[in-house]
């Protein structure tokens, strides 16, 4: 198969997609961020139900939302009462899952120069998830609670196509379920209704690259791992 420039150009965008850890606090025009939602709403979605919604925060209203987190994240774990609505992981992990999870974590936490004994500092570290990782912009995605595992699955093509139009615009993201374990205090602070239920985070804006988190890349297997060319 002959490339074309539209094939490099979108094979671009979607292997330079990464999840970046620390953002520049340079801020971004609201119509930019309403391109990147318009573009991404073209998602498919099962008899296009369109079955996302999205609160865009900026300013004040994360601040607010990050220190309120912050405040319960860094409560004494026996106070911390706050649990995830949905089990975004497996409750028991096994070959080769738990792997790929251990070695991203150290990877990332052996750049910052966290050790294993470091609770501390990987705690504060996963603590930069609830302030957005410094980016001018936090997305919260909610989904109604009568909406099925389909939907859900509708869901992760929009997010998708919200961090490739990112990508194709110079802005950078991380998508971030790490936000669920919250979901009550971000219910209160945005005053979601009682049908919607929090799916996940995510953060946008311009890398810092002069952080060294954001050199991570993280590993892939190779096709013969997990594809079959059946005839």
């Amino acid at each position: 198969m002959i490339e074309t420039p539209t094939q490099q150009c979108v094979d671009q965008v979607i292997t330079g997609r990464r999840s970046i850890r620390a953002f520049l606090k340079t801020e971004i025009d609201t119509d930019d961020i309403r391109s990147i939602l318009t573009v991404a709403s073209r998602a498919p979605s099962g008899s296009n139900t369109q079955p996302w919604k999205v609160y865009v925060l900026q300013g004040e209203r994360l601040k607010t939302l990050s220190d309120s987190i912050l405040q319960a994240h860094h409560l004494p774990l026996a106070e911390n009462g706050h649990r995830e609505e949905y089990n975004y992981y497996p409750v028991k992990w096994v070959t080769p899952y738990l792997e790929r999870r251990r070695k991203v974590g150290w990877d990332l936490y052996s750049l910052l120069g966290l050790g294993r004994d470091n609770k501390q500092g990987m705690h504060v570290q996963h603590g930069r998830n609830y302030a957005f990782f410094d980016a001018p912009v936090g997305l919260i995605f909610t989904i109604d609670r009568v909406m099925e595992q389909g939907s859900w699955l509708d869901y992760g093509m929009f997010l998708q196509n919200i961090m490739l139009a990112a990508k194709a615009r110079g802005l950078d993201t991380c998508p971030q379920a790490s936000f669920t374990q919250y979901h009550q205090i971000i219910r209160d602070e945005l005053m979601l209704p009682a049908n919607e239920m929090l799916v996940c985070g995510m953060a946008l804006g311009y890398a810092d690259m002069s952080k060294i988190e954001n050199s991570l890349v993280t590993e892939r297997d190779d096709l013969a791992a997990f594809v079959q060319f059946l005839r």
